[in-house]
């Protein structure tokens, strides 16, 4: 059975049952990176909060390693397996110094102080932060927050993340400091989930889910789902820009094998073509 399970997952957030989502069906493997893509208002957040029992469906079940979520006997174990980082860092700092903050989460589940103390350290070594870990959290980067806040999560030790547009206030920098420390919770086998407006983020996955009026447009690998440029503009959907002009390319004439995903692909291809 797969590690989550959405299954026919209703969802509004009014008594009228406008549904947000609307028979949704997902499944998520251990291990995996899975990003999760579509325009606002299409369910993804929704989907997200969803995943550790944040929000409980209308109808269908969510199903987190054999736990159902509705059961609030286990909402502690869920939340406990799936952790959630938000947008904006500066929600979820709660104290003034780096690792106290780290270490809210562990002392709300009850660990002994010593394990806590090598959990901290632990974590934040993981995001490149135990350096700052007696600073004052105003006083970093947008950047070094959102990590500082990933690092408060890995000391519960989580299996899985969820990401909910974790560098959408973030500079080009943080973006890529926030997105490295993703990678590492990728080899590390921790099952990842990245809701994300940026393309160029999506193809790090090993798989792309889109999102349309509360269920899914199409899936597949980055390749798959990036090669259907028709069906993603149709949607007023993004594709990375490297796609983006070698489709622009093909559209006068030239012949591509498959469509690139990133500027190295994009080079390559070109010289291949125009040899």
């Amino acid at each position: 059975m797969s590690f989550i399970s959405v299954e026919n997952v209703k969802f509004s957030y009014d008594e009228d049952k406008n549904y947000v989502l609307n028979g949704l069906n997902l499944k998520i493997e251990k291990g995996e990176f899975v990003a999760l893509l579509g325009h606002n208002g299409c369910g993804k957040s929704t989907a997200a909060k969803l995943l550790n029992a944040m929000f409980i469906p209308d109808e269908g079940v969510v199903v987190v390693d054999n736990m159902i979520t509705s059961d609030e006997k286990l909402t502690y174990e869920i939340r406990r397996n799936v952790g959630l980082v938000l947008q904006n860092p500066d929600n979820q700092l709660v104290a003034s110094v780096i690792e106290e903050d780290v270490a809210f989460g562990p002392e709300n589940l009850g660990v002994p102080p010593e394990e806590i103390r090598s959990r901290v350290n632990v974590a934040l070594k993981m995001v490149d932060m135990y350096e700052y870990r007696t600073h004052a959290p105003h006083k970093l980067s947008g950047g070094q927050k959102q990590r500082v806040a990933i690092a408060g999560i890995l000391a519960m030790k989580p299996r899985c993340i969820v990401f909910d547009e974790p560098t959408a206030m973030l500079d080009p920098n943080g973006r890529e400091e926030v997105m490295n420390t993703i990678q590492v919770l990728k080899e590390l086998g921790i099952t990842v989930v990245l809701i994300t407006h940026y393309m160029d983020e999506a193809v790090m996955a090993d798989r792309v889910v889109v999102m349309d009026n509360g269920n899914i447009l199409t899936a597949g690998t980055p390749r798959e789902v990036f090669s259907q440029v028709n069906l993603l503009k149709k949607h007023s959907l993004d594709v990375p820009q490297a796609t983006e002009l070698c489709y622009k390319l093909s559209g006068v004439g030239l012949k591509f094998d498959k469509m690139p995903l990133n500027t190295e692909e994009c080079v390559e291809f070109l010289e291949g073509v125009l040899k």
